[in-house]
């Protein structure tokens, strides 16, 4: 969820700092120009002052002209700035350098009629940093006895501007940058304070759902929206528990008070048998019958007391107990023809043994059943990482895709096999032992046919889960 939450927030982040950054960009350039536009009209009103008193009917023997076109080759020296004062007939009262004139065109012809009209020109179109050749034209009228005699032209060259509003971007690029890598920071952290409590709440969840019903949220951060989620949570999970707990109470209470009227109804069967021919088919049909009901009974016990307890997990070496399994149940595979074998390997991983061997009886208990005569179950084993795996494989019949899918509910077994002894829970049995431990079983075809059953414990301890 943060990979798609945080993306949201630093886009709508980097969206509101562009938004601020680009209007302040502009604002710094325009001040900038505007600080350089005032400074020429300053110097541009001085030299209008010099060229109101020069005597225009001797233009040549003038102190006053001769003292503006020093003033004007040394600002033009000194700055690199070319400056003029024009007559309205173009003709230059004095230039630097000399031979410069009025444009004919462009900005400078523009500011030039302007300022022929008495009032200084306009602010020239604004110099960006990417425009080496662009220059700064500003030109003042020179009034005399209220009539415009000549006007001043200043034409500056932009490089410095330039290099300062660069360097202002700069900096501005360099603080937006900062903002967004505190806007970043900030952004982890408020989608972990957001998000921390989802994760426990889906850590928990995953605990609850894989028979860990202790598990719970302690709402002590987050949003209150999410704390009061975690708290509803919990006592939804209390209350899932509680009924559980009454229905695995239910399911035990029920099989442990059955067991002894259906004992005393058996004896009766038996004694009922004595007084009966030998043979009677009806007393074997009913004795088969009652057995099965009471082997029914103590896989329900079984899988009551299953879900109820605790694992007790401990480091247990897996080969070795894999292999005292197929010693335990080799008698069983020659009785019936049925090869069982398997590689020890010295594997170790966090088990119950007692729950993992229970697991294994009846794993390889429903191999041997589904295998014929003259066939083979493997028992495999193998570490995988965090994990090690015990891949149990039949020569049996197999399943369908339909029936691989229901293989392992309860009292659930398929059409072909009715008539194979058994009650349907001993897999329910083995998946409940495996996950109070951290384990899980999977089901798969085996090639050429038959069924692979894999069993999964995890080979970290439990501070590691």
């Amino acid at each position: 969820m943060r990979t798609r939450l945080l993306p949201l927030l630093l886009v709508l982040m980097a969206g509101v700092l562009l938004a601020l950054g680009f209007p302040l960009a502009a604002s710094l350039a325009a001040a900038e120009q505007q600080r350089v536009i005032v400074d020429r009209l300053d110097d541009s009103a001085r030299f209008a002052a010099l060229a109101q008193f020069v005597n225009e009917s001797e233009p040549f023997v003038d102190e006053r002209r001769t003292t503006l076109r020093g003033e004007l080759a040394s600002y033009h020296d000194v700055y690199g700035i070319r400056t003029g004062i024009f007559y309205r007939d173009n003709g230059a009262m004095a230039a630097a350098p000399e031979d410069w004139v009025v444009p004919y065109e462009g900005e400078g012809r523009r500011a030039f009629n302007e300022a022929l009209l008495g009032r200084r020109s306009h602010d020239p179109p604004q110099v960006w940093p990417w425009q080496p050749q662009a220059r700064l034209t500003i030109a003042s009228p020179v009034v005399r006895d209220g009539d415009v005699i000549a006007v001043v032209v200043t034409d500056s060259p932009t490089g410095q501007m330039r290099s300062r509003i660069l360097t202002g971007w700069l900096i501005i690029a360099a603080g937006e940058s900062a903002a967004m890598l505190l806007a970043v920071g900030a952004a982890f952290r408020l989608t972990g304070w957001v998000l921390r409590p989802v994760r426990v709440l889906d850590a928990v969840t995953h605990d609850i759902a894989t028979g860990r019903m202790k598990s719970r949220v302690a709402a002590a951060g987050g949003p209150p929206e999410l704390r009061r989620l975690a708290r509803s949570f919990n006592e939804m999970a209390d209350n899932v528990e509680e009924v559980l707990e009454q229905q695995r109470a239910f399911v035990a209470d029920a099989s442990h008070q059955l067991r002894n009227p259906l004992s005393a109804l058996l004896l009766r069967i038996e004694l009922l048998a004595l007084e009966l021919p030998e043979g009677n088919e009806e007393i074997a049909s009913v004795r088969t019958e009652g057995k099965r009901l009471a082997e029914v009974l103590d896989d329900l016990l079984d899988l009551a007391l299953a879900e109820h307890a605790a694992a007790d997990l401990r480091l247990t070496d897996i080969g070795a107990l894999v292999a005292e399994r197929i010693a335990a149940w080799r008698p069983l595979a020659d009785e019936k023809g049925v090869r069982l074998g398997g590689e020890r390997r010295a594997v170790t991983a966090w088990a119950d043994p007692v729950a993992l061997s229970s697991a294994l009886d009846a794993v390889i208990d429903n191999a041997l059943k589904f295998t014929p005569e003259g066939g083979e179950v493997t028992v495999a084993v193998a570490s995988q990482g965090d994990t090690c795996t015990i891949v149990v494989a039949d020569g049996g019949p197999g399943l369908t895709d339909e029936e691989l899918d229901r293989v392992g509910d309860r009292f659930w077994r398929s059409n072909r096999h009715q008539n194979i002894k058994g009650s349907g829970l001993g897999l329910s049995i083995s998946r409940v032992l495996l996950a109070a431990g951290g384990g899980s079983i999977a089901y798969a075809p085996n090639e050429p046919h038959g069924l692979r059953v894999t069993v999964t414990v995890p080979r970290t301890g439990p501070q590691g889960r």
